[in-house]
């Protein structure tokens, strides 16, 4: 199965509980594990609360203190920053 999950901003979090639980759901699979895909190099998934959006604005706030758009990068196409953040947010 394979779902679009379109972003409006540059740097987001999008909760994809719901859209992951209705895949599972209206599929044929009964057990096993669902296994959740992002195939870009500036994109991951990660898990983290939902309740507070606080949490939200403080990772993005946090990675970009320590990842910043304008740092020291060799990678030529100026997006290093996104390749670096969604290597370590999964």
């Amino acid at each position: 199965m394979y779902n679009k999950i379109q972003t409006t901003k540059p740097q987001q979090f999008i909760n994809i509980t719901s859209k992951v639980a209705e895949t599972v759901k209206n599929s044929n699979v009964r057990d096993g594990i669902a296994v959740i895909f992002v195939p870009h190099t500036t994109a991951g998934v990660t898990i983290n609360e939902n309740a507070d959006p606080d949490v939200v604005r403080d990772m993005i706030s946090a990675l970009d203190k320590t990842y910043p758009t304008l740092g020291e990068y060799s990678h030529f196409e100026g997006n290093s920053h996104a390749h670096i953040k969604a290597s370590l947010m999964g």
